[in-house]
């Protein structure tokens, strides 16, 4: 099968890797560039676990073909925060106690990123919309939502 050279930039960092034609950039990231954060889960879309920024843009990382994101920029889990300095959604998930198996946590994370970067101070019903591809199979969504209000600032 012939494989494709790809450079992007991930988190910040420009990167290159050989990819094969049908590869999705969640087996890149996770297999080629040695970047877990996210997961893969259904490998359909579904359920959110495997979200990244792909140009600023909120993506499931596990339909975008890795030849897709050539010339990219892509923003993974990892590029929010180090475990020495993490990022304000990342702190409030772990003080929200929003964090459980942690299987759905990388993507959720991503998402509440990218949703308090478009509106500072959602609303339930925006928080709820923004999520909404992003599924968690340990908890009610409580302490998630309480995540995304601490992160916002919001009182509860």
């Amino acid at each position: 099968m012939p494989r494709l050279r790809i450079s992007l930039t991930i988190n910040g960092e420009p990167r290159e890797t050989d990819v094969w034609g049908g590869e999705s950039l969640l087996y890149a990231l996770r297999e080629r560039l040695d970047l877990p954060g996210s997961k893969n889960a259904c490998e359909q879309g579904e359920c959110g676990s495997c979200s990244v920024l792909l140009d600023g843009v909120l993506v499931c990382s596990c339909l975008v073909l890795a030849a897709q994101a050539d010339s990219h920029e892509v923003t993974t889990v990892e590029g929010l925060g180090a475990a020495d300095d993490l990022h304000r959604v990342q702190e409030a998930f772990v003080a929200a106690g929003a964090v459980q198996c942690g299987f759905c946590t990388p993507g959720l994370v991503v998402a509440t990123a990218d949703l308090l970067e478009r509106v500072p101070a959602p609303s339930d019903d925006e928080i709820r919309e923004a999520l909404s591809g992003n599924l968690c199979r340990c908890t009610g969504y409580q302490k998630i939502f309480d995540a995304v209000r601490l992160a916002a600032g919001i009182d509860a």
